[in-house]
């Protein structure tokens, strides 16, 4: 079990460490008698250890709220065969705790019964996004190479950290963005003059990664800050980056970020300050949107600075430095993705575009625009080398989908027509929900409306480490093991991709609990495809040949690196010359972006021609559904960024991170000082914050460093119903809107949220959202005959399903990923593909000939592909 990295060094330390990486960081866990005692760090390898990796990794491993055997809601046990089983009682009533057979004999006869009575279709797979750990054995792959090797099941499709620019961003400039690499630091350093952050908090959000945390970009950060830079936060709050870079704080009212950069456009042209060379050069359709922005078209109403004021909250006079600055200057925008988690949230990003093309500024060295610095160490040097690549998903023979944040619309309305990414589908009819390593009942909006859609279906199944919010409202619930209870395989550095990490096994598995991989290898067992899912290999071959697909297996054999816990594939030097549409901007005929034009798209025709009313293929300002130029009188708007103690809802269950932040047990909610004092509320009260969708209960942090208006409580809270109803944990979600973002995305609009708070003089209890559901031990119940459920039968379904495949599907299902696109060539164009496949076929590791392959089922499958008679 022992590693030898450099922690382990000490000849006269206690000698049990083992070798493990994270969404937190790779570290060594120290054991002592089959139980981790502590973790220790390696700093050569993670530069900044957070709490999250030194508190939380153990606690939650032992932490009360572990499921240790698998469990059935009572209803459902007793009635399961005749279907009465009291779907209400969910989230109410007790679990009874059953033995494996049991449980998979349940979850298996239900998925048959819904498949013969309604098709695949009627399946609903909640899980998403892979967020759940950092390897390459996640379970959503997993739960996806399961379902599809029984045909398949309704997806997600797009996700919730940047579901509207994804769908957006490909049309206008050609890629995705959102998930994109950003201009190497050294480049930043040495050339830009100012770094605009706009609602971008890099020092914190890079606190976790989607893969393995390395905090690579701290230093840097530091080093662009000294080496001059100027550095000015466009934000309702200041944050932990404008602490760190010395960033000057402009304050602005939320969800308006569209009306600052039309005003600021206004005054570039009205000062000739525009650059009409790189605007003919490198962009279309600028005509059009200037002629908005001048007032000359569309509401005949100029976007003067003092218009921006006014919607803003920004005065005019500082708008109008603002704009003369960014345009003389060497500058560079950093867009957060919360920007479009609002009403009309991609014509944010849209308009950050337009304003950095109007002065001439994108893939210029040091200038432009970058939608994830805060994210995956963005500015990193890439290493451009393949990562491991686990077992394929497979092909899914279901078209049907749900956009991420369209679930209680799904479950409300089956058969309903709505439009997606240019394409008019139908909601499916979904009677069933699988939900594995994934905490959907946390990151949907308006909750209250999801328990009760919940009411039409059948079955719910959870497959988690712990009790959840999505386990507690499941009916059938499966036990997984944490990362540190199985072995796995990651990659270090989202864009940087330049550590390969071993997640060797640490401890056995806790109770009765299984890995995600375990659990559907055993359920397709019960089916009759333990052959097919397990592909008749040992699950330890699977890693090995995991590794073979890394660039780091050229250099460092499988053994030494599973040994050492760690290879490198080091970025080349020319990576840290690399510039964001650095060759685009050198030569725009031989580099030409993936839009309709192969240039910058000012205003989309793409866009436009979907006839969407609430996008018209441009940046113009659209009143949101609420925010505070439209708030009743008394409200505040409510925004919930992405947390520090925690990944989404990951690590809400240490009891050492909570004693760090927590107030009486509750999400702290930061407001301003004046706001609080207006309504009675002093420091470290509780208060509670309700709109019409519901109400929640939080701790209040007064602090000048929030704009009045406005209050700031972090997504991601286990939530805690109390008798009346009210979130008595803290959790956004209760009162933020389902509504979408445009008829173009269907994304969130979790950051469009207004409500009034008061001090709680009435909280009823203590926070009981950490603590297991009422569980029977001993319940007495019937056995089940799986021998009259007849399993196996579902074989008989699918013997075939993959016996035509060409030879580049079979290889986009088998090793290609992209993690927040579409699993369906059908969910992307034909260009926005070819903007994708650029970063996806490197890290899938295909060769050129395997590249074309794909590609080419890619172009006659797409959304857009011409139709074949």
């Amino acid at each position: 079990m022992n590693s030898t990295a450099l922690a382990a060094i000490d000849p006269n330390s206690h000698g049990q460490r083992v070798f493990h990486a994270t969404h937190f960081g790779p570290f060594e866990a120290v054991v002592r008698d089959g139980r981790v005692t502590a973790i220790s760090p390696i700093t050569h390898l993670d530069k900044q250890p957070t709490d999250m990796l030194m508190l939380g990794t153990i606690d939650r491993v032992y932490d009360e709220s572990r499921i240790l055997y698998p469990m059935v809601r009572k209803s459902y046990l007793d009635n399961w065969q005749t279907g009465d089983t009291k779907p209400e009682l969910r989230g109410k009533e007790e679990f009874v705790r059953v033995d494996w057979d049991t449980a998979l004999a349940l979850t298996a006869s239900a998925i048959i019964k819904t498949i013969e009575a309604d098709g695949n279709e009627a399946i609903f797979s909640s899980s998403y996004g892979g967020w759940a750990n950092a390897g390459s054995f996640r379970p959503n792959v997993m739960q996806q190479r399961f379902f599809n090797l029984i045909g398949g099941c309704t997806i997600t499709q797009g996700d919730f950290s940047a579901g509207a620019s994804q769908v957006a961003l490909p049309h206008i400039i050609g890629d995705m963005e959102v998930y994109s690499p950003q201009t190497a630091w050294e480049v930043v350093r040495d050339n830009t003059e100012v770094f605009v952050l706009v609602g971008c908090d890099p020092i914190k959000n890079n606190r976790i990664e989607y893969t393995v945390a390395d905090h690579g970009m701290y230093g840097p950060w530091a080093e662009i800050r000294d080496a001059g830079c100027r550095f000015i936060s466009i934000n309702p709050q200041r944050t932990a980056s404008d602490q760190y870079l010395n960033a000057e704080w402009e304050k602005i009212i939320p969800n308006t970020d569209i009306a600052l950069f039309l005003g600021m456009a206004h005054h570039v042209l009205d000062q000739g300050l525009e650059d009409q060379e790189y605007m003919g050069m490198y962009t279309v359709g600028s005509e059009k949107w200037i002629a908005y922005v001048k007032g000359e078209a569309e509401d005949a109403t100029p976007k003067t600075p003092e218009w921006a004021a006014a919607i803003t909250g920004i005065p005019a006079d500082r708008i109008r430095e603002l704009a003369e600055l960014f345009a003389k200057s060497r500058t560079q925008f950093g867009g957060a993705w919360s920007l479009q988690r609002a009403h009309h949230g991609e014509l944010t990003h849209h308009a950050i575009i337009n304003f950095a093309a109007l002065i001439g500024k994108i893939g210029k060295p040091g200038e432009g625009v970058g939608f994830s610095w805060h994210y995956g160490n963005g500015g990193m040097p890439q290493s451009g080398q393949p990562t491991p690549t686990g077992l394929s998903s497979g092909k899914n023979l279901v078209d049907k989908l749900c956009p991420a944040s369209r679930i209680v619309e799904m479950l409300e309305n089956p058969g309903k027509e709505f439009f997606y990414n240019g394409q008019t589908r139908t909601y499916p009819d979904v009677k069933m929900i699988y939900n594995a390593g994934n905490n959907f009942v946390s990151h949907q909006q308006d909750l209250n409306r999801l328990l009760k859609a919940f009411g039409k279906l059948h079955t719910i199944v959870s497959q988690d480490i712990w009790w959840t919010a999505a386990v507690r409202w499941a009916d059938i619930v499966l036990p997984a093991s944490g990362t540190l209870e199985r072995d796995d395989i990651s990659v270090g550095g989202t864009y940087s991709n330049d550590k390969i990490y071993a997640m060797k096994k640490v401890i056995e598995p806790l109770g009765e609990s299984k890995s995600d991989y375990e659990i559907f290898e055993a359920l397709a067992d019960k089916m009759g495809l333990w052959a097919q899912f397990t592909d008749s290999v040992d699950y330890m071959d699977h890693i090995r040949a995991a590794y073979g697909r890394s660039g780091a297996s050229k250099t460092t054999p499988f053994e030494e690196f599973w040994e050492k816990g760690y290879a490198l594939q080091p970025a080349p030097p020319e990576a840290r010359k690399w510039v964001r549409h650095g060759s685009f901007y050198e030569d725009p005929e031989g580099h030409p972006l993936h839009t309709l034009s192969g240039k910058i798209e000012m205003f989309c025709q793409t866009i436009a021609d979907m006839k969407v009313a609430d996008n018209p293929g441009m940046p113009v300002w659209q009143e949101p559904l609420e925010y505070l130029g439209n708030a009743q009188e008394g409200q505040l708007h409510i925004v919930s960024p992405h947390p520090w103690y925690r990944l989404h809802s990951q690590m809400d269950n240490s009891d050492q991170l909570r004693d760090l932040y927590k107030i009486d047990g509750r999400e702290p909610v930061r407001m301003n000082r004046q706001d609080a004092e207006a309504r009675g509320i002093a420091d470290g009260d509780l208060v509670e914050i309700r709109n019409d969708r519901g109400a929640i209960i939080a701790g209040a942090v007064l602090s000048d460093d929030i704009m009045p208006g406005v209050m700031s409580l972090y997504e991601g809270v286990w939530p805690d119903l109390d008798s009346k109803g009210r979130c008595n944990s803290g959790q956004i979600n209760w009162i933020t809107s389902e509504r979408p973002a445009s008829g173009l995305t269907q994304a969130t609009i979790a950051n469009t949220c207004v409500a009034s708070v008061a001090k709680c003089e009435d909280a009823e209890r203590p926070n009981q959202a950490y603590r297991k559901p009422a569980i029977l031990e001993d319940y007495q119940f019937a056995a089940i005959d799986e021998d009259a459920l007849g399993l196996d039968r579902v074989a008989e379904l699918v013997e075939s399903l993959y016996a035509n495949m060409e030879p580049g599907e079979r290889i986009f299902y088998q090793r290609c990923t992209v993690c927040h696109g579409p699993r369906d060539p059908k969910g992307f164009t034909q260009l926005q593909w070819r903007g994708i496949t650029p970063s996806m076929f490197p890290r899938a590791g295909l060769d050129d000939d395997e590249a074309k392959l794909v590609t080419e089922f890619l172009m006659k499958n797409a959304s857009d592909a011409p139709a074949v008679h």
